[in-house]
C-alpha cells in the first residue's frame, strides 16, 4: 500500500520555520547574555585611516573651488600649502632651537602633520603667555607648546584628543628646606613660568607667585638664592636631576596635578582640522609613532605606553574613537572660586557681546585667584608709586645739595654717579640694584619693592638734583653781576630760591618716576604689570588685562600730577612768604 504525502499547509510549514529560527538563534542569545554589549553600531567602527581620508578628500574638494574665501581653517591650510605651528624654543626634550634649527619631540610631531596634511609646515615661536591668544589671533593655526589641557582653557581654545603626552606639576627646593605640601604653602613664595596651567591652583593656595619668562630661569634663579622654591612640569625637571650636582643639591617637594597635554585649534574655525588632526593622533597612538618619537627624544614611556594599548582597542580604534569617552581622557578640572560679583561680571560681557558686538575676557574679574593677584598687584604697585616718588623728592634734595658744594672734593664725586645714573639704561640700573641687594638679603618681594624705590628714586632723584644744583648755580652768578639790590643771599636762601626755580622740572622727574614704576616686574617685583602678566593662566583675552593696566596707570599719573600741581603752588607760596 502506498503511502500518500499530503503537502503542508502555508500556516504549518510557516509555524516550523519560526521554529527552526528560534532553535538556531536560543544558543547565539545565551553566548550574548554573557558578554559585554557592543560599545559602538557597527558602521561607527570604520578605520581611523578611511575617515580620514575621507575627510582630506572632501577638504581638497572644496579647497578646489573656494580658495578665495576658504570655508575652514583646513581647507585655508590647503589652499596656502602651509600649516603653520605654534612651538617653543626653550623646552627640552619637546622643542628647542639650536644651531641645526628645531628640534624635539613636539617638532617631530609637527612636521609629521605637515606631511600627512601633504603640506609644509611653517614652526612659529610661542610662549605660554600668548600661544592661546596666538591662536585667537589667527597668527597660528596649531599649538603644540607643552600645553595642559583643562576645563578652564577649553573655553579658549579646541583641544585634540587623544592627547600626546602627560605630565605633573613639581614643586622643587634645596634638601635643606622644610617639606611642604599644597595645604602649607600659602604666604611663600614660588618662581613659576607666565601662564603655566599650575599658577592659578598655586594662587588660590595662598602661594605668592614670582613670573618669570622661561623655565631655564627658574632653574637659574634656584642656583642663584634668588628663588627658594621653583615649579614647573616634572619633564623639564627630569634632565636635571640627571646631573649629580643638581640631585645632591635639590630635591622634589611636592607635585600637583596630574596634567594632559594637548594641540590645540581655534574656536571659531578650527572643528575641521581639529577633527584631522584627532584622527592623526589617533592613528598615531595605535602605530607607536607617539612612542617610537618619545624614545627617539629620551622621554618617559609609561603614558604612551598605556595609551597605545588604548588605542588598540577595536571600541577605540575607530573613526569616532576621538569621542568616546571610554577611550579618549578628560581634561584637568582647573574650576576656581568665583568672586561675588562674578554674576555682574557676566552680565556685562553679555551686554557688551549682544548691543557691541565685543567678545571681553573679563575671567580676572569672575574668579578669585585672578582677582586676589589683581589686587595685590594694585595695591604694590601704590605702595611702589608712592616709595618712588618720595626717593625721588629726597635724591634730589640730597644730589641737589651734593652738587652745589663748594668743595670740589665732594662735588665731583656725585656729578660721577649722577653722569653714571645718566648713561644707564633704567632697567640695567634696577637689575644691578636686584643683584646687589640679593647678594645681602635673602629675596623677597618686599625686598624686590624696595631695591625698585631706592633705584627708581636714584635715578630720578639724580636728574632732579642736577636741575636744582645748575638753578643754584645761575643764582650764584646773578648775585655776581652788578647791580646787586639788598644785601647778598645766605646759601640756604639761594637754595630755597633755586627749589622754586627748579621746581617745574622736580615736578617732571616725579611723574617721570611714577610712569617707570612698571619696569619693576622685570626684578621680580609683585605689582600690576607682574600680576596680569600671569592673567593669561585665567584668560586668553590679553587685550582686556592690557586696558586695564592702562586705565589704572592713567590714572595714577593723573592723580601724581594733580598731587604735583597742588604741591608746587603750595610751595610757590611758602618759598614767596619766605
Amino acid at each position: 500500500m502506498t503511502a500518500t504525502v499530503r503537502p503542508a499547509s502555508p500556516l504549518r510549514a510557516g509555524l516550523r520555520l519560526l521554529l527552526i529560527v528560534v532553535s538556531l538563534c536560543l544558543p547565539l542569545s545565551a553566548r550574548a547574555a554573557n558578554a559585554p554589549a557592543p560599545l559602538q553600531p557597527a558602521s561607527a567602527l570604520s578605520s581611523p585611516d578611511v575617515a580620514l581620508a575621507k575627510l582630506l578628500a572632501e577638504a581638497h574638494t572644496e579647497a578646489a573651488h573656494s580658495c578665495i574665501a576658504p570655508t575652514s581653517r583646513l581647507v585655508a591650510i590647503l589652499c596656502a600649502g602651509s600649516i603653520r605651528i605654534g612651538v617653543r624654543d626653550n623646552y627640552p626634550p619637546f622643542a628647542v632651537m639650536n644651531a641645526h634649527g628645531r628640534a624635539g619631540f613636539e617638532i617631530a610631531i609637527a612636521q609629521r602633520i605637515g606631511a600627512m596634511l601633504g603640506v609644509k609646515t611653517t614652526l612659529v615661536t610661542v610662549t605660554p603667555a600668548d600661544r592661546i591668544a596666538a591662536l585667537a589671533e589667527g597668527r597660528i593655526d596649531v599649538t603644540i607648546a607643552t600645553m595642559g589641557d583643562t576645563t578652564l582653557r577649553d573655553s579658549q581654545a579646541r583641544f585634540i584628543r587623544p592627547h600626546y603626552y602627560a605630565s605633573s606639576t613639581a614643586i622643587i627646593g634645596a634638601k635643606s628646606h622644610p617639606a611642604l605640601t599644597l595645604r602649607t604653602i600659602g604666604g611663600r613664595t614660588i618662581c613659576v613660568t607666565v601662564g603655566d596651567s599650575s599658577n592659578p591652583g598655586l594662587a588660590e593656595a595662598g602661594a605668592r607667585l614670582l613670573l618669570f619668562a622661561s623655565p631655564e630661569q627658574l632653574v637659574d634663579e634656584l642656583n642663584s638664592g634668588t628663588c627658594a622654591l621653583i615649579a614647573q612640569d616634572d619633564t623639564f625637571f627630569a634632565r636635571y636631576f640627571t646631573d649629580p650636582r643638581f640631585r645632591s643639591l635639590y630635591s622634589v617637594k611636592f607635585t600637583v596635578d596630574p596634567l594632559p597635554w594637548g594641540m590645540a585649534t581655534p574656536i571659531q574655525d578650527g572643528a575641521q582640522l581639529a577633527d584631522a588632526l584627532a584622527l592623526m593622533s589617533e592613528i598615531f597612538h595605535r602605530d607607536g609613532v607617539f612612542l617610537k618619537l618619545a624614545q627617539a627624544n629620551a622621554l618617559g614611556l609609561s603614558f604612551l605606553t598605556q595609551q597605545r594599548a588604548v588605542w588598540l582597542r577595536r571600541d577605540c580604534n575607530a573613526a569616532n574613537g576621538f569621542t568616546n569617552s571610554r577611550c579618549v581622557l578628560p581634561p584637568h578640572r582647573s574650576d576656581m572660586t568665583e568672586t561675588r560679583f562674578a554674576g555682574a561680571v557676566d552680565a556685562t560681557q553679555n551686554w557688551l557681546a549682544e548691543r557691541l558686538g565685543l567678545q571681553v575676557g573679563l575671567e580676572i574679574f569672575k574668579l578669585q585667584p585672578a582677582w586676589d593677584l589683581v589686587r595685590e598687584g594694585i595695591r604694590n604697585s601704590l605702595i611702589l608709586v608712592f616709595g618712588t616718588l618720595l626717593s625721588t623728592l629726597a635724591f634730589a634734595l640730597l644730589i641737589g645739595r651734593a652738587l652745589s658744594l663748594q668743595s670740589r672734593l665732594l662735588r665731583w664725586p656725585m656729578r660721577g654717579v649722577v653722569m653714571l645714573l645718566q648713561s644707564t639704561p633704567p632697567v640695567l640700573s634696577l637689575v644691578i640694584a636686584a643683584s646687589a641687594a640679593n647678594a645681602i638679603f635673602a629675596f623677597s618681594s618686599t625686598l624686590a619693592i624696595s631695591a625698585a624705590i631706592l633705584a627708581l628714586g636714584l635715578i630720578n632723584g639724580g636728574n632732579a638734583g642736577q636741575a636744582i644744583s645748575e638753578a643754584l648755580a645761575s643764582l650764584r652768578e646773578e648775585q655776581q653781576e652788578p647791580p646787586l639790590i639788598g644785601p647778598p643771599m645766605t646759601e640756604t636762601t639761594l637754595y630755597i630760591h633755586a627749589l622754586r626755580r627748579s621746581v617745574t622740572q622736580i615736578m617732571s622727574f616725579l611723574i617721570n618716576a611714577t610712569k617707570a614704576t612698571p619696569m619693576a616686574s622685570f626684578i621680580g617685583a609683585p605689582e600690576l604689570l607682574n600680576a596680569l602678566t600671569d592673567s593669561t593662566s585665567f584668560s586668553s583675552d590679553r587685550e582686556a588685562t592690557y586696558w586695564l593696566m592702562l586705565i589704572f596707570y592713567v590714572l595714577v599719573v593723573l592723580i601724581v600730577v594733580w598731587i604735583c600741581g597742588r604741591t608746587r603752588f603750595m610751595l610757590e607760596r611758602y618759598l614767596n612768604a619766605a
